[in-house]
């Protein structure tokens, strides 16, 4: 869903997979060698929501969009919780091969690089769909869009090939309503009903070990729609054509909420051998309401053990495309919600700061310069318990450009842009009310000012 204007995206000569992974260990190296404890940590996966998933066998993901990955808060908020990404509008169609047999990778590759860099898993999305399709597939005849259609989900996933964990393959085929049929695009209309277990079949034969899922809208419970869902994955695992799991949107709102055959629903599709997946979850609303929505969902998702993974629809409610609706965990100035809350604690988490800077609740974080010279100073957080004993901590800093981070003790960081999110090395673990600290040197390069010290969260 979430669509953005098409063009939006800028097309770029894009660099391959083995390019990205030899620039990021170019970086390491230098790094490291220049004496940068920073990038110690970046194999490692990381977030409150992904590790709290993590630990019951499920990602906890969301909707990334490549022009926002420069905004301090939105990063640092992204790495802290996060341990799974979608690209929101980069890996479709008319972002990837605006012209045909022209292909510009360059905003899906920043988000895939940002992921691989935090240990983050990523979801592709998507390969066939009838929206914010280019011109020109629209004009082809069949003979030439079936050839269009294979060589794009060829070109593209050969280009991500071993970085995707699951791929969305086809997008949103059916009608809504209660006439089950499929929509017309394109693909249905001139090359028929084969066209799905076409997409599909060609994609196994370029990666083998991504999982290959169908995703829908408006298929959360039991109706005419996912009824026709139902009885495609259950012809194609009868007939062995490869699909391996199916995305539920999970968009709800007042007009339409989370169904009370959700589970069921989940439970059914999963029965027939795959996994299935909430993919794009936004709830509209606010306060408790929102917030015991939310746990339907997540609950529903812990209680089917082939639902492998749950995925927002965007990290705040600022940039959501249901924005009016403040449908997300966090709000436009990057506070938990109560629904954040929620999530977590139906994960088997335990929440911890605020997003106000400062932090509230499990633990704190404040800032100290504790000497200068010229072209530089050391900084010292001092990171602090509330009322209940914590056993980890994650604490973002933003050091603003030109300025540089040259190294770090007493807590293990990972960096993204401007933005350096520490975790403790041997001091994670805390009594009620005792503190610890970590520090840093940075090179001024010119810059006067203050870093800014992000939400302390705990668990």
């Amino acid at each position: 869903m979430a669509q953005i204007p098409p063009g939006s995206i800028p097309a770029r000569t894009h660099p391959s997979a083995r390019a990205r992974r030899a620039l990021s260990l170019l970086t390491a190296g230098v790094l490291a060698a220049a004496g940068v404890v920073a990038l110690a940590g970046n194999a490692q996966a990381v977030g409150a929501l992904g590790d709290a998933a993590a630990a019951k066998g499920r990602y906890f993901g969301t909707a990334v969009a490549a022009n926002h990955l420069g905004e301090a808060a939105y990063a640092s908020t992204l790495n802290a919780q996060f341990d799974s990404v979608t690209p929101e509008n980069e890996m479709k169609w008319d972002a990837l091969e605006s012209t045909r047999d022209s292909f510009s990778f360059a905003a899906a590759d920043r988000i895939v690089g940002h992921a691989q860099s935090k240990g983050m898993k990523v979801r592709g999305h998507t390969l066939v769909w009838h929206s914010q399709l280019p011109g020109w597939v629209g004009g082809l005849g069949a003979t030439d869009l079936r050839s269009a259609m294979n060589n794009h989900i060829t070109q593209v996933m050969t280009h991500y090939k071993g970085e995707i964990h699951s791929w969305d393959v086809v997008n949103e085929a059916y009608q809504d309503g209660s006439s089950g049929a499929r929509r017309s695009s394109p693909f249905q209309d001139k090359l028929g009903n084969g066209f799905i277990e076409e997409a599909f079949r060609t994609a196994r034969t370029v990666d083998a070990d991504a999982k290959l899922c169908y995703n829908d809208y408006n298929t959360d419970g039991r109706n005419a729609k996912s009824n026709a869902v139902y009885d495609m994955v259950k012809d194609f695992k009868q007939r062995g054509v490869p699909i391996d799991c199916v995305g539920f949107q999970s968009h709800f709102n007042s007009n339409s909420p989370v169904p009370s055959d959700f589970q069921a629903n989940l439970q059914r599709f999963a029965d027939l051998g795959v996994d299935v997946q909430i993919t794009e979850l936004d709830i509209e609303g606010s306060g408790s309401a929102q917030a015991a929505n939310y746990t339907k969902v997540v609950n529903a998702c812990l209680a089917v053990t082939r639902c492998t993974g749950i995925t927002v629809w965007g990290v705040t409610d600022k940039y959501s495309w249901r924005s009016s609706g403040t449908p997300l965990l966090f709000d436009g100035d990057y506070n938990k919600k109560p629904a954040y809350d929620a999530v977590l604690a139906a994960l088997g988490g335990s929440s911890g700061g605020g997003g106000d800077g400062g932090g509230t609740g499990a633990c704190t974080a404040t800032y100290t310069q504790t000497s200068t010279w010229n072209g530089g100073y050391n900084g010292q957080v001092t990171v602090k318990a509330g009322g209940s004993a914590i056993t980890n901590w994650t604490v973002p800093v933003t050091v603003p450009s030109p300025q540089k981070v040259s190294a770090v003790w007493n807590g293990t960081p990972s960096t993204s842009g401007d933005v350096m999110t520490v975790r403790p090395t041997w001091n994670g673990s805390l009594a009620a009310g005792s503190s610890t600290t970590f520090g840093f040197t940075v090179t001024t390069n010119g810059g006067t000012s203050a870093p800014a010290v992000g939400a302390c969260t705990a668990s």
